[in-house]
């Protein structure tokens, strides 16, 4: 099962691209389908596309919760590997 998760954006790369973090996870994403997205911001990345913006609060609860349920390894995982 795929899931889509909270990443930070680090780093704007390529137009439409950038690098997002997860827990020390770093991932080259497309951007293509969000508007004005910035460093420093949180989108919701799954397969490879941020899906939508997110606020920090927001993002930091969502990645709780999976920590608190032993997932956050597996999503990392995930990240590293192209399946998030």
């Amino acid at each position: 099962m795929c899931l889509a998760i909270p990443a930070r954006i680090e780093e704007l790369t390529a137009p439409g691209n950038a690098i997002v973090n997860l827990g020390g996870v770093r991932k080259e994403i497309s951007l293509a389908l969000v508007d004005d997205a910035a460093v420093g911001e949180y989108v919701v990345v799954h397969v490879g596309y941020a899906l939508q913006k997110l606020d920090q609060e927001e993002a930091e609860q969502t990645l709780a919760l999976f920590a608190e349920m032993g997932q956050l390894d597996e999503l990392r995982a995930g990240l590293e590997g192209g399946a998030a």
